[in-house]
Parts: C-alpha cells; sequence; structure tokens
C-alpha cells in the first residue's frame, strides 16, 4: 500500500511539474505584466506568518494549508505540488509535525531554498517548536537568509524586518517570564493535543493535555475521566481547550468539574477570520498570555 501510494505520488508530481511548465509558458506569452516578487510558498500558518513579518511586501507569499485545515494530516494536491515547484523559497517546520511534505520536497525546483524551522530548534518530544521563543529566533534567521540568498537586492529589508520582529520575540520572552513566574497554581490542564509542551517546559508550568501530539490523538472515556478527577483533586478553577478544537470535550469537563474553560491558540489550526485578519504570531502569543494569566490566577 505504502509502494502504491509512493509511486502515486511520483506520478503526480511529474504530471503537476509538466503542469507547471506549460502554464508559466503560457503566462509568459499571454499576460503583460506579472508579479516579479519573490515567490515564497509556506506549509501552514506558523511559517507563513515569519514570512510575511521578514518579508513583507517584498515578496509574493501563499499558504499550501486553507483556512481550519489540519497540519498533521493535510493530503497534497497536484495544485499543492504545482505551488511548490513555482516557488523561489519553500518553508515548513518538520517532518515530524508535516509528514506529508516529504512526498512533494521532490516537486522544489533546482536553485530554489527550502527552510525546515525544526533544524534549528531544541531537541523536544512536542514538535510544535514555535510555543518556545528560543526556537523561532533561528527560525527567524534561517527565513532571512533564505529570502535574502534569492533576492540579494533586498537584504537589507529582509534584514532590518528580521531585527524588529526578533525585538518582539525578546519583548514577548521578557513578558511570559514576568507574567507567569508569580500565579497561585501551575497546573495547566489542557483539554486538547499536546501543542504546549514546550511552552509549559519553559515556563516551568505543570501541562496535562488529553491527547498527543496531533489532532488525530484518541479521546477516550478514561483518558477523560483522568482528566476530570485530576481537576477535582488538583481543584484548579481553569482548564484550557483549543480554539477551534475539542469544545464538546472541554464543555464535558466544565460540567463535571465545576472549572470554567479558556481558549488557547495553536498558530497551526487557524479560523478563517484570523486569516483574512492577517493575526500575526505575537498577536497569537499575547492572546495566550492573557488567558494563560487568568486561567493560572497570576498575579501580573
Amino acid at each position: 500500500m505504502k509502494f502504491k501510494k509512493a509511486f502515486f505520488i511520483k506520478l503526480l508530481i511529474i504530471a503537476a511539474v509538466g503542469v507547471a511548465g506549460l502554464i508559466a509558458l503560457l503566462a509568459r506569452r499571454q499576460a503583460p505584466a506579472q508579479d516579479t516578487r519573490l515567490k515564497v510558498v509556506t506549509s501552514g500558518y506558523v511559517a507563513f506568518a515569519v514570512a510575511r513579518e521578514i518579508g513583507g511586501d517584498k515578496i509574493n507569499l501563499s499558504m499550501l494549508l486553507p483556512a481550519n485545515a489540519e497540519p498533521h494530516s493535510f493530503e497534497p494536491t497536484p495544485g499543492t505540488i504545482i505551488a511548490v515547484h513555482s516557488a523561489g523559497v519553500f518553508i515548513y517546520v518538520s517532518p515530524q509535525l508535516e509528514p506529508w511534505v516529504k512526498d512533494i520536497l521532490p516537486s522544489v525546483r533546482p536553485g530554489a531554498a527550502v527552510v525546515e524551522a525544526a533544524s534549528g530548534a531544541a531537541p523536544s518530544k512536542d514538535p510544535h517548536i514555535w510555543m518556545d521563543f528560543d526556537n523561532m529566533r533561528p527560525f527567524a534567521r534561517s527565513v532571512s537568509a533564505a529570502l535574502s540568498g534569492q533576492d540579494p537586492a533586498n537584504r537589507a529589508f529582509f534584514e532590518e524586518r528580521l531585527a524588529l520582529f526578533l525585538k518582539e520575540l525578546d519583548e514577548l520572552d521578557a513578558e511570559y517570564s514576568r507574567v507567569l513566574s508569580a500565579c497561585q497554581t501551575r497546573e495547566m490542564v489542557h483539554i486538547g493535543h499536546l501543542a504546549f509542551g514546550n511552552l509549559a517546559a519553559r515556563y516551568r508550568l505543570h501541562l496535562t493535555a488529553l491527547a498527543g501530539t496531533s489532532h488525530d490523538g484518541e479521546h477516550s472515556v478514561r483518558k477523560l475521566a483522568g482528566v476530570i478527577k485530576q481537576v477535582r483533586q488538583s481543584g484548579v478553577k481553569y482548564v484550557f481547550t483549543e480554539e477551534e478544537i475539542a469544545q464538546n470535550l472541554a464543555a464535558t469537563v466544565a460540567r463535571e468539574t465545576g472549572a470554567q474553560v479558556l481558549p488557547l491558540y495553536t498558530v497551526e489550526h487557524v479560523s478563517r477570520q484570523d486569516v483574512a485578519a492577517h493575526t500575526t504570531y505575537a498577536q497569537f502569543m499575547h492572546r495566550n498570555l492573557t488567558n494563560l494569566a487568568r486561567g493560572l490566577q497570576c498575579k501580573a
């Protein structure tokens, strides 16, 4: 079955690349004016948000995953392969987070730059590396270097934007450290998948998550009962859930324990509203800090 799928993907790449070449040829013949900016394609919203911060209006930026899509189990299409083949820079997080990326990497055209965010991240069982600001810094530098390599004329612009983004990360990190240093509880109960392990480890929170590192994790009755028991025993007044996921499960925990539910934002499963509003990485992380401070009953 795996052989058949791999063979099919290879055929799809060959066909899609051929179609991409034909489309490009027709576009050159028919279109009087084209967008000459560097074309950058990202896997999902995390990479998209970072590329937008650094590339600004100097790049032609697009994202493979549509709004509300699940990054762990996305299925590439011929359009996906054509988009990647036409890009000067392709940015993704990791094969662990996005296993489907390995199937489309052969479609990257020769000379294009590929950035893997996790290549500069600290080792972790949690693939959501962007929840630790120390991982975001090398990621951002890699994006800036890739953009500058493909578009050296705008190197100064990219480096200036990178400096501003790194400063923003430093400010976020300092604010998280300050706010989460004085809380009544450090018990972070998350009714969702294990997306906040890196954040919890960085700020010395004790995280309990209902599922594993993917949205496809099993939400068994036994696991749910265990979480309800823990909430009752620990006396926590708030539990957290993901902005678009596990709402019914969180409501069950709230009903059984009396705890209130607060949303956290993974920055990977993004609503149509946030995509349309161009919500930034920093804005998502500020939302998370506001709700963590309330849920953990922090003083500041």
